[in-house]
């Protein structure tokens, strides 16, 4: 039986991706086979579909770092067909075939289930960005940041991770600045939940030791000068937690805000989170995400417009999530 899927290929003259057909035969290894119905284009879709970041590690690869649907078959304990199930990370979309696919086939012991109440495109709403940014929530509260240690910055806020991050440290009592680039975008991430907004060219100059401390906190998905740049800005005892690349991979920073302040850089690895881990967070959205904002800030395409989307995730054109709803058109 043959189904549709993006499908990424590499060649000496470079590598496509485009909408195909191909055989359940060339799904890769799995002990549960998934009817795709959701999934959603995050930053690191549009670095693997346009091959802007060497993401992919395999070729032909079916794109697409996470997806919820129902299970067909299994031989895994934990499932059994019917069963709505939801995954991310664990390598789907980079080194396994991932969810920009009718049928994906993968580790059983890699699913979580559809929270109760909660439906597949729910689920792709919140997606890995939702999920990470949720991870960065917990990390924060775990370090004892409170609501009245003072104003949490959001770095990348009109992206799938800072908008969430706004909507779920909003409820929670947060007061949130938002950090973009696109600041004709100040309206909606006010009615995300942020108190203010800056734009984050005032974290573009040059690097001090050590700068004027604004910030208790920090959710950053931008990395380099930005993340550097912060750091020299943090509170005494300020924490930030740093999930993201966009600007780069570089940190030009020194140790000055770690000995002189004792400001808390902690990393967040949303691919590699033990189970036990992973359900809390998706426990904690559950109680924690207001799903009519986070619908409010969602978009549906179809299938065969996922190239073109992840295009411009890239290029800096896209607000908030991208749902895919996979079995249409």
């Amino acid at each position: 039986m043959s189904f549709r899927a993006i499908l990424i290929t590499k060649t000496e003259q470079g590598q496509k991706a485009e909408l195909t057909r191909l055989e359940e035969s060339e799904l890769m290894e799995g002990d549960v086979t998934v009817d795709v119905t959701h999934s959603s284009v995050n930053y690191k879709d549009g670095l693997a579909i346009t091959g802007t970041s060497p993401i992919a590690r395999r070729f032909p690869l079916i794109p697409g770092i996470d997806f919820a649907g129902v299970v067909r078959s299994s031989s895994n304990p934990r499932w059994k067909a019917g069963d709505q199930v939801v995954l991310n990370g664990y390598g789907v979309g980079e080194g396994h075939h991932g969810g920009f696919s009718e049928v994906a086939r993968v580790n059983g012991d890699w699913l979580v289930p559809v929270p109760h109440g909660w439906t597949a495109a729910d689920c792709m709403s919140v997606g890995v960005a939702g999920y990470t940014a949720m991870l960065c929530v917990m990390a924060l509260e775990e370090q004892g940041v409170k609501p009245s240690d003072g104003d949490v910055l959001v770095t990348g806020a009109a992206g799938g991770v800072g908008t969430t991050a706004i909507v779920i440290l909003a409820k929670l009592g947060y007061r949130v600045i938002a950090s973009t680039g696109r600041v004709s975008e100040e309206p909606f991430l006010k009615s995300l939940g942020a108190a203010g907004v800056v734009d984050r060219n005032e974290f573009n100059g040059p690097v001090k030791p050590l700068a004027k401390s604004r910030w208790a906190a920090c959710i950053d998905s931008v990395g380099s000068v930005t993340l550097a740049n912060i750091l020299s800005q943090m509170n005494p005892d300020g924490t930030v937690a740093a999930c993201g690349l966009a600007q780069g991979m570089d940190l030009p920073t020194t140790v000055a805000p770690f000995i002189l302040r004792g400001v808390k850089l902690i990393g967040i690895n949303s691919v590699a989170t033990p189970m036990p881990r992973r359900l809390q967070v998706w426990a904690r959205l559950q109680k924690d995400l207001d799903l009519a904002k986070l619908h409010a800030l969602t978009t549906h395409v179809s299938l065969d417009q996922v190239p073109q989307v992840a295009a411009d995730i890239v290029a800096g054109k896209v607000k908030g999530r991208v749902v895919v709803d996979i079995r249409q058109g």
